[in-house]
């Protein structure tokens, strides 16, 4: 069980990385502060749920970084809420 265990943590530390995506808006970011949010989807992804406005994350910043990822808490969150087709992602607005 232990090592089932280990490998569960190892695939969410490394299968977590193949999920992200980065968009520079302007010159990138200049003040380094960061907003997060999460995105959910049901239907295993398919179907946004609610949505994550970037420009108000943005707070008005005409240079900034989008951040999206499905992170360590993502997928275990992921876990518990996939059996009933809901998925998450974390979406961080750095300024």
């Amino acid at each position: 069980m232990k090592k089932f265990i280990v490998l569960v943590f190892v695939v969410a530390l490394f299968a977590t990385s193949c999920l992200s995506h980065r968009h520079i808006v302007g010159n990138g970011p200049k003040t380094g502060v960061k907003v997060e949010s999460r995105q959910w989807y049901a239907l295993w992804g398919l179907v946004p749920v609610g949505s994550v406005n970037t420009k108000e994350l943005a707070g008005g910043a005409e240079n900034y970084e989008i951040y999206t990822r499905c992170n360590a808490a993502d997928f275990f969150l992921n876990i518990l809420t996939s059996i009933a087709t809901f998925q998450s992602r974390t979406v961080t607005v750095t300024k």
